[in-house]
């Protein structure tokens, strides 16, 4: 039997490896169907993590993360997970090839992915001046125009973010009204480098070979159109949580999971379910940087032992 299940392969599930591998776990297995690194192997640059001066893409970035972490003895998996659960104190993980694993702990890193707004020039641009993060990217912007896309908390707290860097930040919503916090609202209304365009829609992401250099925008109330050059977009329309997996077959979750999908945990990484742990994007209130969720793959190795040592 597996004492430690691992469920996802990027800076969440990897760090979880490492640490429960090293702090003395015999059997421990990382189930990823494709190779573990996660969606950051996707990104062009990266520049924000301790330690690392250099700028790297993510897949070199991930690289060293695969040697260190399966040194220790981590076992990796090649296999898509289709449901987890549980039945007297036993995690079964149920594979796509019909077969079960049974383990002892789960730790749950499967992440999650920014909404696309199935933009005309979307895919073609897409890492191109196309980002989902402004803490990742919005430094590759410093003083110069750039655009957000998405009327909710989470656009209106980047394109908050992004002024602090940016010379102006041309915020684009279909609506007036806006569905973030009142008091986002207020804030990012009284700053002067935001400029609101609403209600308006984006037609077209416009480019070169070197990546973003506009977009086309239709103000819907007049149908009028204009083009807006900037060099960096920024989509803000929601996130998908990987959480598919945890569903049960009478259509209840495994464990206690937010509004959004989202897994409830505490600061040592619990979920409501004993032996269940969550770690990295797929946790609620999730920061989405690499660091962090590493450290939430660390901390949730850490509470795994624990549990298994009392157990």
């Amino acid at each position: 039997m597996i004492d430690v299940a691992i469920i996802g392969g990027g800076p969440a599930g990897l760090s979880a490896g490492l640490y429960a591998t090293r702090g003395g776990l015999k059997n421990v297995v990382l189930f990823e169907k494709g190779m573990p690194g996660g969606q950051i192997t996707g990104s062009s640059e990266i520049e924000n993590y301790p330690g690392v001066k250099e700028i790297v893409s993510g897949m070199d970035f991930m690289e060293p993360w695969q040697e260190q972490c399966f040194r220790f003895g981590l076992k990796h998996k090649m296999a898509e997970v289709k449901q987890i659960t549980k039945e007297n104190g036993i995690f079964s993980i149920h594979l796509a090839d019909k077969s079960t694993e049974q383990a002892k702990a789960v730790i749950f890193a499967a992440g999650g992915s920014p909404k696309r707004a199935n933009l005309k020039g979307e895919n073609e641009y897409w890492g191109k001046g196309i980002s989902t993060c402004a803490t990742c990217d919005g430094f590759f912007y410093k003083d110069q125009e750039v655009v957000v896309l998405g009327g909710g908390d989470t656009a209106l707290e980047e394109a908050i973010y992004l002024s602090r860097i940016c010379s102006k930040v041309h915020l684009i919503h279909r609506r007036n009204e806006f569905r973030a916090a009142p008091s986002t609202i207020t804030h990012a209304k009284n700053n002067d480098k935001i400029h609101f365009i609403t209600p308006a829609v984006i037609e077209e992401i416009l480019g070169d070979s070197s990546g973003v250099s506009g977009v086309r925008i239709r103000h819907t109330d007049s149908n009028e159109t204009e083009v807006i050059s900037v060099y960096g977009l920024f989509i803000f329309v929601g996130y998908d949580v990987n959480t598919a997996t945890l569903k049960q077959d009478d259509g209840s979750m495994l464990c206690e999971c937010d509004e959004w999908g989202s897994v409830k945990v505490d600061l040592s990484m619990k979920t409501s379910v004993e032996g269940l742990f969550a770690a990295g994007d797929v946790r609620t209130q999730a920061s989405k940087q690499v660091v962090c969720a590493a450290g939430d793959g660390a901390t949730a190795a850490l509470s795994a032992i624990a549990y298994l040592e009392h157990k």
